[in-house]
Order: C-alpha cells, then structure tokens, then sequence
C-alpha cells in the first residue's frame, strides 16, 4: 500500500477532512459523524453506523465505496 493513500485514510478516520481533496461536503459530515458515533457507541457495529451515515448523508454509490473500502478496513483489526 502507498504510505500516501494509507497517510490519507488514517486522516480521513481521524476525522481531517481538510486534507483529502475530492471529498464533497455530504462525504465529509459522514466522515466526521462516523468518528464521533464510534466514540460515543464503541460496540456498536461498524457496518450498522456506516450503512446509517450513509442514509443520513444521502451519499452516492461512489461515496458509499469510499467509506466501505476505508472504514471497514481501517476496523478490520479492531471488533466492530
């Protein structure tokens, strides 16, 4: 993996949205809204909170890829 795109995932899970180009403003309040909710409900499921910010935010399939791709796998050594 390219030390850019894995600098550019952890920023983006850690709630920096400023520095990912691209990001359209429903993408980052999703971004954001996930990192909050995984604080507030750890044992919640990841997929659960994804699934949701992504009706909440009314994100596009693309989007939706994005945060399937980043978040799940960031989780992936984690329980979710």
């Amino acid at each position: 993996m390219n030390y850019n795109n894995s600098k550019r995932r952890s920023e983006a899970a850690m709630g920096d949205t400023q520095s990912v180009p691209g990001m359209s403003a429903n993408l980052k309040k999703a971004v954001c809204w996930i990192g909050e909710t995984v604080r507030e409900h750890p044992k919640k499921a990841r997929k659960e909170i994804i699934n949701e910010a992504e009706l909440r935010f009314d994100l596009t399939p693309r989007e939706c890829e994005f945060l399937n791709q980043n978040f799940l796998e960031l989780a992936a050594g984690n329980p979710s």
